[in-house]
């Protein structure tokens, strides 16, 4: 039986480097179209990115600790 497409080499090869390459055209146009910030940093080059990407790790990080703060034994049930 063969491999989904999704789930092969080549595939994940290239949606990684579709994915790296959009993000870079994205940064690169703050470069030629005028970026109104309204806080000062908001304004900055890349920083819709670079926020983005902070916010993902800090909910990841976040639900690891919520994960480790709620975790129960496996025979919490059956006290």
């Amino acid at each position: 039986m063969t491999d989904h497409w999704l789930v092969r080499s080549r595939t994940v090869r290239f949606i990684w480097i579709g994915f790296w390459a959009i993000l870079t055209i994205t940064v690169l146009a703050q470069l030629f179209i005028d970026v109104k910030g309204y806080f000062g940093p908001d304004g900055w080059i890349g920083f819709g990115a670079t926020f983005g990407f902070g916010s993902c790790v800090a909910m990841v990080v976040a639900a690891k600790v919520l994960g480790w703060v709620l975790k129960r034994s496996e025979d919490y049930y059956n006290d």
